[in-house]
């Protein structure tokens, strides 16, 4: 029997995300079965959840920053945390709903997924941004337009604000079977939820 489908709502913004996703990737090899990415706007959904990032409180960043070397390490994966954080990534967000239109959505998942965490780029300056895509092969000038299309905004709004009506509040957060899950650290649920 195939499992559920499990929906990863997410942001490249979230070191968890990123954990998560490392995690997924290693699932969906093992087993076939793909997971089903939900690009969200974190700074959107905390906003509407009233919530302030964990990583913008200096006690809470102390602590997240050694939180999730010991997760990278006992997942034996490479990470480092940004240097330029927070990542303001609306942009890469919106590039992502950009990406899912076309063929090249997990090679841009998995590619910002590292730069923020594994090469601690600044992905806040905006060159370093466009020569990240063209390094992709994609079309800046083309992908730039794409970005401040209206409609591709509102889809990202939507989506966040779908989200929040869902009662998601944060990334990474996962639904499978109507029942929801957040944090990487609930992935073992997650996948044990959807073998039911």
């Amino acid at each position: 029997m195939a499992n559920k489908k499990i929906d990863f709502y997410f942001d490249i913004s979230s070191p968890y995300s990123y954990l998560a996703h490392t995690q997924i990737r290693k699932y969906e090899k093992e087993t076939g079965e793909k997971i089903n990415y939900m690009p969200i706007f974190l700074g959107g959904l905390h906003r509407l959840a009233d919530i302030t990032a964990p990583g913008l409180n200096p006690l809470r960043g102390k602590y997240l920053i050694k939180d999730l070397k010991l997760f990278a390490d006992k997942y034996k994966i490479k990470y480092q945390f940004n240097r330029y954080f927070p990542i303001k990534t609306i942009q890469i967000m919106r590039g992502a709903i950009v990406a899912g239109q076309n063929d090249y959505f997990q090679n841009y998942i998995d590619k910002f997924f590292i730069a923020a965490w594994v090469d601690s780029l600044n992905l806040n300056d905006e060159k370093i941004f466009e020569k990240f895509l063209k390094n992709m092969d994609i079309n800046y000038s083309d992908f730039a337009k794409k970005l401040s299309d209206p409609t591709i905004k509102d889809e990202l709004k939507d989506r966040t604000d779908a989200a929040f009506k869902k009662g998601i509040f944060g990334a990474p957060t996962f639904l499978v079977n109507e029942k929801m899950f957040w944090g990487q650290d609930r992935l073992e649920f997650v996948f044990k939820e959807a073998k039911k």
